[in-house]
């Protein structure tokens, strides 16, 4: 009975953290475009907060939550900060100041997807089988967030940015609520390498690890695509409740979470990598069909994709890192994993995204067409290097 109590307090956080971000990073694009009218490179740069963010906190974050303080009591304080600067990007108009306050606010919440898989990690029994059934209620709370910004029509205000203010108050509760991890002190001296985290890096001296590591920062440049312009697309194209509708990768995504398992077994992390980058690519092809033809079913088949790439991408590499991590660097190791996807493969992504949106478009017209076939010809590219230089152990160390 412990252990199902202990798996639902998971669930909950997975849910919490996963509906604050659905709040309000799906539909920024649009709110940004089309209400505070900013060009497409100060969205791919607002959207590049989180990579950046990504890149800078993660880390220390970790190292605090590996050697000071128990992870869910870090976690309580990143979504209180971060919870008064949700409110305050509400009263923002201005880029220049939009852009720092953001920026501080994805500095506080990056941290928490990492702290989240670690949290887990640490408390299942068989997180291979396990994890992904937890990671699913984190699926459903971005679905939720969704839905109801559609419903309340609120896609072109800054009503998302409170959504995901008052949920951070909730995730405070939730996050003190969680078991409660002892932080392994060690006794030998501490470093500043160490101090700052980085002491993770040294798990990329083995060669299948790095080349993971690389990869999946390569694939997240393309992945901006999707996360910074499709709401603005499917809104620009006449696409009615836009969020709801992109919630069709969610659900895609609970469905694939639940038989991640089977399929894991199977096809392993080459496998499962490689099928997602295949369906990316499809996903990109099917939103450069629906532009050129103006046939929204092309378009409503295809973002279901972007929940079996999200799983199959993502859940193979955190497990992939937790199994090549020790114990004391596990936190550590799981803010390198997002380092390098949601840092720096999203960041330059971001800026990719944002100057191929500028180049393709004329006073709000964008010709989708020619923006959807970079990210399907960069997909493409990294898929086949990939397979080529991606060699898994077969041995876990």
């Amino acid at each position: 009975m412990k252990f199902a109590t202990i798996k639902l307090q998971l669930s909950a956080m997975m849910f919490i953290q996963f509906f604050i971000w659905g709040a309000w990073y799906v539909t920024m694009g649009t709110y940004l475009g089309q209400t505070l009218h900013f060009t497409g490179v100060q969205i791919g740069l607002a959207y590049g907060t989180a990579a950046i963010a990504s890149m800078i906190s993660p880390f220390i974050v970790g190292m605090i939550a590996d050697r000071f303080f128990s992870a869910n009591q870090v976690m309580a304080f990143l979504n209180l900060i971060g919870a008064g600067l949700l409110f305050w990007l509400t009263q923002i108009k201005d880029f220049s100041l939009f852009f720092p306050v953001l920026f501080a606010y994805t500095i506080c919440y990056m941290p928490t997807t990492a702290l989240c898989n670690s949290i887990s990690f640490t408390n299942l029994r068989d997180p291979g089988k396990e994890f992904s059934r937890i990671r699913l209620l984190g699926s459903i709370g971005w679905i939720v967030a969704g839905v109801l910004v559609s419903f309340l029509k609120v896609e072109h205000l800054a009503t998302p940015f409170l959504i995901a203010g008052i949920s951070s108050v909730v995730g405070i509760i939730l996050a003190l609520l969680l078991p409660y991890k002892k932080p392994e002190r060690s006794k030998e001296k501490v470093s500043f390498i160490k101090m700052l985290g980085f002491d993770a890096f040294k798990l990329t001296k083995e060669r299948s690890f790095s080349v993971l590591l690389i990869f999946s920062a390569l694939t997240c440049i393309p992945l901006a695509f999707y996360d910074s312009f499709t709401n603005l697309f499917l809104n620009n194209i006449g696409i009615q409740n836009a969020a709801a509708a992109m919630s069709m990768g969610q659900i895609a995504e609970i469905i694939f979470l639940f038989t991640f398992p089977f399929f894991f077994a199977k096809l392993r992390y080459k496998g499962s990598i490689g099928m997602a980058m295949v369906v990316w690519m499809a996903l990109y092809g099917f939103f450069a069909l629906g532009a050129s033809t103006g046939i929204n079913a092309f378009i409503y088949t295809a973002l279901p994709f972007h929940g079996f790439c999200f799983t199959f991408f993502f859940v193979s590499g955190q497990l992939f890192v937790d199994e090549k991590a020790p114990s004391c660097l596990r936190n550590s190791a799981q803010g390198l994993i997002a380092f390098a996807t949601y840092g720096v493969g999203k960041y330059l992504g971001t800026l990719i995204a944002g100057n191929v949106v500028d180049q393709f478009a004329v006073n709000n017209s964008y010709d989708w067409i020619s923006i959807w076939l970079v990210p399907f010809i960069l997909t493409t590219v990294i898929f086949i290097s990939f397979m080529l230089f991606f060699k898994e152990n077969k041995t876990v160390q």
